[in-house]
């Protein structure tokens, strides 16, 4: 099997705080990436400490998402450039990773 060096990329937001659609939009149909997953929290927290949970009386849920995705290198670099103006800081974090090809 031969593999493939790739980097993984993960964005924590709230819902709410960013439009998810458009970002979708943006990595799908701009960036072109090779794949992406949304991952909605049951429960967590930030820097601030606040703690978000899901719980059966909550109509307004503000609930962690984790957008994940991975691509190669000099794609993984563009794409996070793009989006430096739009995710805060402190909210994206990347490593490498194999890929089987």
């Amino acid at each position: 099997m031969k593999d493939h060096e790739m980097i993984m990329v993960r964005i924590y937001l709230l819902e709410g705080e960013v439009q998810l659609d458009n970002l979708l939009k943006r990595l799908h149909d701009w960036e072109k990436l090779r794949g992406l997953t949304v991952f909605r929290g049951i429960s967590g927290f930030g820097a601030n400490g606040k703690l978000h949970s899901a719980k059966l009386i909550d109509l307004a849920m503000e609930l962690p998402i984790v957008v994940e995705f991975f691509d190669e290198g000099h794609k993984v670099e563009a794409t996070l450039e793009h989006l430096k103006d739009e995710i805060k800081s402190g909210h994206v974090v990347w490593w490498p990773v194999r890929t089987n090809e």
